[in-house]
């Protein structure tokens, strides 16, 4: 709706155009009040419109000298009122359907043509004029709120236009919301719900596009059009026909057709996709294309015939609806015969193809409607009802996502599947197998529970209503949410039935559970195994005798019961208290014959055994556990002969075994497994098995290698770890994204012996390298990382001690020293202790190494140098580097900082870092160190310390150190106490310690009783 350019032929006369004008502001209130659609709208339109007319006429009585300065405004007045009426007559002429799709638009357009108006008439000068003050304000205000005006939609007109939207983004023409549609446009167009005189409006609508009526209308919104008519036109065939008319017509077509589906004809093709069409269009040179496709090869610029190359008048096109209708023809009459043969296919003993079918039958469903019909008239709902029984768990779930689409359709077939043989029972079967099949069969129930008469029969089917309630407490808010919905639709059922199902819901499952009735035993335990149960059910289960059911069963010698039985105790077994039940109850027995006995079992049912036996072994280490002191192995024989399944197994297998012994190792009984698993040489399958490509597998082995490495023997694995097994833990370490499986390896190098040889390997391997990136490397989470950094400054110990100082100069020049130091005070109380070993190593050798202070020659009094000055504890020059001091390092403070911990490990790991600087010839120097440091006060408190150990080392450095007797003088007064206290309550030895040091405080006598 483009707006006219003025143009001036001859000079009107003002009075005449006023005139005009005014007789165009009433042509257009009289259009206005002619349009059907957004009354509203328009009828506020038209007030200010009369307004105006008003105005001008007021106007129109003035002097009319003075009008030649109205020209102007009365011009532009006058052309944005033509472009108003335009809209209004465009709107009363426009079909409904047009305007009822564009109502926000219309609404848009309105809004702006008033909002032009009101500018418009700003330009009125009012002061040149004379006009009056009250005609001034009455212009001021129109004024002011034709230019503020907003139109909206009424709620109808803008529920049907989404109703459109929505219609044309899912794409099929459902025959609900059809209906609804109808309804809503029919109160919209003041007619009754008569589909006829919507059919009429829809075939006006049709008869402007096709004849070019909207052309004015984009590509894209044009397509909306046509996408509206084929919706249309698809509900309204199936709706005006009967079910009667539909069958005979399906019988029909059925009969006319073929067994094979047709190839498509070549003019079904696109030539640009090269696929069959689906929406095809004919351009102006008379080619056929894929809407999407020629949309895209304009958009690219373009101008041409994509075939031809021949330059196109012009870039628009039209619908091919003949082609369009043929292809669809072409594609029903191929998904009928499709339909027709899935039958027999479906009931096939060739699970594969059964499930193919399904699969394509599922399709087919969701794309139409009508397919969906087809089925039913197929008589598919007593196969589909069959195969619910079907051992296959994705054939019954398919199956179940069948029905439920089906049931959503009409009440017609929601009553044909519930009436079907066995139905109900088979669907509340269902409820009881695993979840995403639970879930469905849920769904479908609360389908059809919507239908009165079935809604009578659901909750009578047995276990329908247990089963209902276990759903109700599950963790999936949206199965208990349909759970407590389909409960309440049973409202005929006796509600103190249901309010006794929820609060034992549990007691009629176990019933059945222990039922004579075999099919029922098997339905029963496989709801244990599949529906989402808390822990506290789980214990609850076995508090009221679900072990015992599932023991007997698996002692039955049908295999399907075995099955089921463990597969309902592998989940029930997850937490420790039942798992220790287990192992009371004598459970390990049948679980270990199956497991060992091929042909009692197949592979699968053996990796859910695996799965529960190491949930046993898991629960051996809780802490219910401690005072039981249990194991699911014990004997020599058992632990041999369960490990040699590692070796015989698949990885599911294998991965289940080697965490059981990483749960056993753990346990109270560990050390025992874990020097017995030595003896058979387990770590020789280990070393095997960290060189595999299956990371879980190799993760598990290298958790339970690094067990084993923990309190062994040098000679164990010095016999199986060689060059080879070292790469192979650094290569895990560099490249592994999991981090248990980096600590682990990192572990096991922490805890190899060490062997002279062992070390050189771990040297010539780069291993300094890369525990410098494992202590440094801050991309990694900090939680994950903890067991890693302690793992590594652990393995570093073996690279600082002081009998090797060429090892020490290459940990110092990788640049360990400073993340050592930082370690002192962010790490976890084992890194801290570790890096203080490596510290305290390292401060060994400062002492031989410092380089001695050279004394100042005659040229440098004359050249006035600086002397040098020496470290104030080794007397000498001292570096990180070259001395590996730990006062160049800055390690004191944080040392110092040490000794207040409460971990007496790190207490004692700093404690003897700090008392290597009072070794030897050092101590006068080293002690001054410490006191300025401010150490010896925290030494002096450890001598309370509960640790006899620590307290032993305490005594032994304080011994040394009041031989200083500036340090006696100071500190003395303060330990004496402490030492008084210790040679009343100590051992024999530390008694004497103690009166040592006394003496030193001149206390007690060097021929005192506690010296004896």
């Amino acid at each position: 709706m483009a707006k006219d350019m003025i143009t001036r032929t001859t000079i009107t006369p003002v009075s005449e155009l006023l005139s005009q004008t005014v007789l165009v502001i009433v042509d257009t209130v009289n259009a206005a009040k002619e349009v059907f659609i957004q009354r509203e709208n328009f009828n506020k339109f038209s007030n200010y419109l009369g307004e105006l007319a008003l105005i001008l006429k007021e106007l129109s009585k003035l002097d009319s000298e003075s009008y030649e300065s109205l020209r102007d405004a009365l011009e532009i007045l006058s052309h944005e009122t033509k472009f108003g009426k335009q809209i209004a007559l465009e709107c009363s002429n426009r079909n409904k359907i047009y305007l009822l799709k564009n109502c926000r638009k219309i609404g848009e357009l309105l809004e702006g043509s008033t909002r032009e108006i009101g500018r418009s008439l700003s330009l009125i000068p009012l002061e040149s004029l004379g006009v009056c003050s009250s005609v001034s304000n009455e212009i001021c205000q129109l004024c002011k709120n034709m230019m503020e005006a907003s139109y909206s939609a009424a709620l109808e007109e803008e529920a049907i236009s989404k109703k459109f939207e929505l219609r044309i983004q899912e794409g099929n023409a459902d025959q609900s919301l059809e209906n609804n549609l109808v309804a809503c446009m029919s109160e919209a167009f003041g007619m009754a719900t008569d589909r006829s005189a919507l059919n009429k409006e829809f075939e006006e609508f049709r008869s402007e596009i096709e004849d070019g009526r909207l052309r004015s209308i984009d590509v894209a919104e044009a397509r909306k059009m046509e996408q509206i008519i084929a919706l249309h036109e698809q509900a309204d065939a199936a709706t005006c026909t009967s079910p009667e008319e539909k069958q005979k017509r399906y019988i029909m077509m059925r009969s006319s057709l073929g067994r094979q589906p047709l190839e498509p004809l070549q003019s079904f093709y696109c030539p640009i996709t090269l696929d069959v069409m689906t929406d095809p269009v004919e351009i102006s040179s008379g080619r056929t294309f894929e809407r999407s496709a020629i949309e895209k090869y304009f958009a690219e610029g373009k101008k041409d015939c994509p075939l031809t190359l021949i330059p196109l008048d012009n870039l628009c096109f039209r619908p091919n609806k003949n082609l369009r209708k043929s292809i669809q023809e072409w594609k029903e009459r191929n998904n009928m015969i499709t339909i027709v043969s899935i039958k027999s296919k479906i009931q096939s003993s060739e699970e594969q193809e059964v499930l193919q079918s399904l699969g394509k039958l599922k399709d087919l469903c969701l794309e139409q409607e009508l397919y969906r019909e087809w089925l039913i008239m197929e008589d598919y709902v007593p196969v589909l009802i069959g195969l619910l029984g079907a051992k296959n768990c994705d054939i019954r779930t398919i199956s179940l996502d069948i029905l439920c689409i089906l049931a959503k359709d009409s009440d017609d077939n929601k009553e044909r599947i519930a009436k079907a043989d066995h139905a109900l029972e088979s669907i509340v079967c269902s409820l009881a197998r695993r979840i995403e099949e639970s879930k469905l069969a849920l769904q479908l129930l609360l389908q059809l529970s919507r239908i009165d008469a079935v809604r009578d029969v659901i909750g009578h089917v047995q276990g329908c209503m247990c089963l209902l309630v276990t759903m109700l407490n599950s963790d999936d808010p949206h199965a208990s949410k349909d759970a407590q919905e389909l409960l309440d639709n049973l409202s005929s059922l006796d509600q103190n039935v249901i309010e006794m199902a929820k609060a034992n819901y549990f007691k009629p499952l176990l019933q059945l559970l222990s039922s004579g009735q075999e099919h029922v035993r098997l339905i029963m335990a496989e709801t244990l195994s599949e529906v989402d149960l808390t822990d506290h059910n789980k214990m609850s289960l076995f508090r009221e005798g679900a072990l015992g059911s599932l023991l007997q069963m698996l002692s039955h010698g049908n295999l399907e019961m075995k099955t089921v039985a463990v597969k309902a105790l592998q989940n029930l077994s997850s937490i420790p208290q039942n798992g220790l039940q287990m192992i009371r109850d004598r459970a390990l027995g049948p679980l270990f014959e199956l497991l060992y006995r091929h042909g009692l079992s197949s592979p699968s049912l053996r990796e859910l055994v695996a799965t529960i036996i190491m949930h046993l072994a898991v629960a051996t280490c809780a802490q219910e556990a401690e005072h039981l002191h249990i194991s699911i192995v014990e004997s020599e024989e058992e632990i041999f002969k369960l490990f040699s399944l590692i070796s015989l197994t698949g990885p599911d297998i294998q991965t289940s075994i080697l965490r059981t012994f990483q749960a056993i190792c753990q346990s109270p009984l560990g050390p025992d497994v874990r020097k017995k698993l030595r003896q058979l040489s387990a770590v020789q399958v280990l070393v095997q098995l960290c060189e595999l490509n299956n990371q879980t597998v190799r993760t598990n082995a290298v958790k339970l290698f690094c067990c084993l490495t923990k309190d062994g023997d040098d000679s164990t694995f010095l016999e199986h770890v060689g060059q080879r097994c070292i790469e192979t833990l650094l290569g895990i370490i560099k490249t592994s994204s999991d981090m248990e499986e980096i600590a682990a390896s990192m572990g096991i190098i922490c805890n190899l012996p060490e062997d002279t040889q062992v070390t050189q390997w771990l040297l010539d391997a780069g291993t300094l390298e890369i525990i410098f990136t494992c202590l440094t490397d801050g991309n990694r989470n900090a939680s994950y990382k903890r067991p890693v950094v302690e793992n590594a400054v652990g393995a570093l110990c073996r690279f600082t001690v002081s009998t090797n100082r060429e090892w020490q100069k290459r940990v110092a020049a990788v640049g360990i020293v400073p993340v050592l130091v930082q370690l002192l005070g962010s790490g976890t109380s084992l890194t801290k202790q570790k890096a203080a070993i490596s510290l305290k190593q390292f401060s060994e050798s400062s002492a031989a190494l410092s380089r001695p202070v050279k004394k100042p020659g005659v040229f440098s009094y004359c050249l006035a140098a600086a002397p040098e000055t020496g470290c104030p504890a080794h007397l000498g020059i001292c570096s990180v580097e070259s001395s590996f001091c730990i006062l160049e390092a800055d390690a004191l403070q944080p040392l110092v900082k040490m000794l207040g911990e409460t971990d007496h490990g790190v207490c004692e790991a700093a404690l003897e870092a700090l008392l290597t600087l009072i070794d030897g010839e050092k101590l006068q120097s080293g002690s001054k160190v410490l006191s300025e440091a401010n150490a010896v006060a925290p030494i002096i408190k450890l001598l309370s310390s509960p640790s006899s150990r620590l307290q032993e080392k305490t005594l032994k450095a304080l011994e040394r150190v009041f031989q200083v007797a500036e340090l006696k003088q100071k500190y003395g007064s303060s330990a004496k106490m402490p030492l008084v206290d210790i040679t009343q309550r100590g051992s024999g030895g530390m008694k004497s310690l103690a009166a040592r040091v006394l003496a030193r405080l001149n206390v007690l006598d060097e021929q005192s009783s506690y010296f004896g």
